[in-house]
């Protein structure tokens, strides 16, 4: 099985990705969604995790082949970017989303050699503005950064386009569309709700989608 469709499978069956288009949740920016995501389950179920961390160290073999340092995000990304390191052989950190107010004050955690070849460990990719960060920093310290390996991305316009216009790769599992679609063939949502929840991906601000008859 396509490896998008199998993971999307499993963060439905662990409901590390919920659907609910009839009873929106509310993001703390005020916007109403008909998904929510928590890959911090997949942690917690050992058969996705084991097809989780693989998928991601295969991703990184086949796309970012000269990678030397996994860096996970804070701290979402920390415990993959360390699982993955341990399946490649590689060492690994993470970055801070700041600062530390005392000691060193490190942003960045374990060893980093300035250029050294990074591939950032991210559990989700909405607007792209916090990975993003991670990053910059990392090229602040002299990192080569190769690209972003990820769990889940809702494919939203603006980070895409962020992405984009800071020339940074990233690749994820699976996606929005993938997960909608496997949804809707096992029993998850309606298939009549595909393309009003691709609307909600389009532009997450416009909630006409909410109203639509299935």
């Amino acid at each position: 099985m396509e490896l998008s469709r199998k993971i999307a499978q499993d963060l439905l069956k662990i409901k590390a990705v919920f659907l609910s288009p009839e009873k929106p949740f509310t993001w703390a920016s005020g916007i109403k969604s008909p998904i929510y995501c928590d890959n911090r389950l997949t942690l917690t179920s050992v058969d996705v995790r084991n097809d989780v961390e693989e998928g991601l160290a295969e991703t990184i073999r086949t796309n970012y082949s000269d990678a030397e340092v996994l860096m996970g995000t804070s701290t979402a990304g920390i415990a993959h970017a360390a699982i993955v390191g341990h399946l490649m052989q590689l060492p690994m950190g993470y970055v801070r989303s700041g600062n530390k107010d005392h000691g060193r004050q490190n942003r960045i955690e374990g060893r980093l050699e300035s250029g050294q070849k990074v591939v950032v460990v991210e559990d989700l990719i909405s607007t792209g503005g916090s990975v993003l960060d991670v990053v910059d920093a990392l090229k602040e310290a002299g990192a080569e950064v190769l690209g972003i390996v990820s769990i889940f991305t809702y494919s939203m316009q603006k980070g895409l386009d962020r992405l984009r216009d800071a020339n940074v790769q990233n690749i994820s599992l699976t996606d929005f569309d993938t997960v909608i679609e496997v949804a809707a063939e096992e029993g998850y949502i309606a298939p009549s709700d595909i393309e009003r929840l691709k609307k909600f991906r389009a532009n997450p601000s416009d909630e006409s989608w909410i109203g639509e008859i299935k």
